[in-house]
């Protein structure tokens, strides 16, 4: 029905032109700009070397990379460079997709993809019009409507959350800045209104938990609440709220480096991207307790740890969520320190299921399982069931600095264990100490216990807790083996140590990120032992070396590479 619509849209001759435009707000890559202008296309972790060969004439890998390159994002990276070169690059793959799929044919014809598309082609319309022929600009305008019309009849089959948000600001970019198209502003912003008031929570978060998709939808409620301000509309009442609930929520889930936490399928956004946006709302407020979503945040000096403090998301929203409860993140400054693998999707189903997985994330999990289970698969998703029921936090003032409590039953069903974990960073951010413990509370759940001792031959129930390193983290076992050196390009030096209970072992590890090609080799902390008994201790802390000064002016630059 998608192609039908937008083959009918096709057919329309509205009239073409700008009566407004918003200026140009989506941040772009020079480096990936100057890539592409080499020939060289990465998309959803593909590499193809094509110099001179337009974008569509590519043998598309997978979907994800068709759908990458038709929702015109680039153009934003062509724009960041901004020579006349990069611009008859752009101007040529534009018009490439106009003659090629401008009738309705091909991929790239759903309502988020079109959405992203119109929003991209009207931020950047000055660039790619200078210089055109009058039949070209027509071409343009005419295709930008008839893509209006597309989305002004298909918006409402967007998938609820992000693709429906990215359908009804690209028709509302549209109804403002084209002529003829205004009919399409009130019906657009009502629709945004009711996405906000159910997608979006009172605590300012949403049914996926992914900080980065967060990012995103607050991006582009910012944008389309700008467009109208510039063109003399109201905002509506439950996009400001939306707005302003989310605000404190993403300073939440903010690292000390200005990168987003990466949990649930989400990386660390766009650089530039999260403080921009939340520059432009004028939203000043803080979660007072720093929770949010389902996360806390604890912060001390340059130090911050975000931790995953909530069930994952269920039914429709657990398509992209991780077995990740109990999870934390450190940033020291600049350099995250302590981190989760990441979202695999752009590197195959294989390496998505093993970043879902509870052993690919700085938690405490029983050896072949997962604090959540997955279950149902549909074409897109592999939905998580079993997922822990209770999740008890508390975040509190403690003497020394602030006290993260929490504890999930994600093992209670298959062994009859409670896993608890406790986290204390002190006032000056220069040490953190962690407690996790597992524990068989009820009669019942001792009788589980007991038998899930029985199927390992009383040879215990094995458990690791992993704390997976930053790939610019240099790790070294040291002292004997009785503690693991961690230095940073700034220049700290972080030491980690446990209270000898414990196997401690320095093992490979994954760091996986979009924009790459392949994923990052780095190193992982691994405390392995065996729970022989109704309650199970580990302590462990991880701590700057005394000598390290407490600011340091960290002028190391990292350089964009493709690997």
């Amino acid at each position: 029905m998608h192609r039908l619509h937008a083959r009918w849209a096709s057919l329309a001759r509205p009239a073409i032109g700008f009566v407004s435009q918003p200026e140009p707000r989506t941040i772009g890559s020079f480096a990936r700009g100057r890539q592409l202008l080499a020939g060289n296309y990465l998309f959803a972790g593909h590499l193809i070397e094509a110099k001179g060969v337009r974008i569509w004439d590519v043998d598309a890998p997978d979907t994800l990379f068709e759908d990458e390159i038709h929702g015109f994002v680039w153009l934003d990276d062509l724009a960041a460079v901004g020579d006349p070169q990069t611009r008859e690059l752009a101007a040529d793959w534009l018009w490439g997709w106009i003659d090629l799929y401008g009738s309705g044919k091909g991929p790239g014809w759903t309502p988020d993809l079109a959405g992203r598309r119109i929003i991209r082609w009207i931020h950047h319309a000055l660039f790619v019009l200078r210089g055109q022929e009058q039949a070209a600009s027509d071409a343009f305008y005419r295709s930008l409507a008839q893509q209006t019309i597309f989305l002004s009849r298909r918006w409402h089959k967007a998938t609820p959350g992000l693709p429906r948000f990215e359908a009804l600001t690209g028709l509302i970019y549209a109804g403002l800045a084209l002529e003829g198209m205004e009919k399409h502003v009130a019906p657009a912003v009502k629709a945004l209104e009711k996405e906000c008031r159910t997608q979006v929570d009172d605590q300012g978060g949403i049914p996926t938990r992914n900080p980065e998709e967060l990012l995103e939808v607050f991006t582009l409620l910012t944008w389309a609440a700008a467009a109208l301000l510039e063109t003399g509309h109201h905002v509506g009442r439950e996009h400001a709220a939306a707005i302003e609930r989310i605000a404190p929520t993403l300073r939440t889930l903010r690292h000390a480096d200005g990168g987003l936490a990466r949990f649930h399928g989400g990386g660390r956004g766009l650089e530039g991207r999260l403080d921009a946006a939340l520059a432009a709302s004028g939203v000043k407020a803080r979660h007072a307790d720093g929770l949010a979503m389902g996360y806390a945040r604890l912060g001390g000096g340059r130090t911050s740890i975000i931790v995953d403090a909530a069930a994952p998301p269920g039914a429709k929203a657990s398509g992209n969520a991780h077995a990740s409860t109990l999870a934390f993140e450190l940033t020291s400054g600049r350099r995250p320190v302590v981190v989760n693998c990441g979202s695999g999707a752009v590197f195959g189903a294989d390496w998505r299921r093993a970043g879902r997985a509870t052993p690919s994330h700085s938690t405490l999990s029983i050896e072949g399982y997962s604090s959540s289970r997955f279950g149902t698969s549909t074409a897109k998703a592999e939905m998580l069931i079993d997922v822990p029921r209770d999740v008890p936090v508390q975040l509190s003032q403690s003497i020394d600095g602030m006290l993260f409590e929490g504890g999930h039953d994600g093992y209670l069903k298959t062994h009859g264990l409670t896993h608890a974990r406790t986290l204390e960073l002190s006032l000056d951010g220069r040490g953190l100490s962690g407690e996790d413990l597992l524990v068989a509370i009820e009669p019942s759940d001792r009788q589980r216990f007991d038998k899930a001792l029985t199927r390992s031959q009383l040879q215990g129930v094995p458990f690791q807790v992993r704390f997976h390193l930053h790939p610019d983290v240099d790790a070294t076992v040291d002292m004997g083996g009785a503690a693991v050196s961690l230095a940073l390009k700034s220049g700290e030096l972080w030491v980690f140590r446990h209270d000898g209970a414990l196997k401690m072992t320095l093992e490979p590890s994954v760091y996986l990120e979009k924009g790459r090609l392949r994923p990052r080799a780095t190193k992982q902390i691994v405390l392995s032992g065996r729970a022989m008994d109704y309650a199970t201790r580990i302590r462990w802390t991880l701590a700057k070396a005394q000598e390290t000064p407490i600011s340091i002016r960290d002028l190391n630059r990292d350089e964009p590479d493709l690997t």
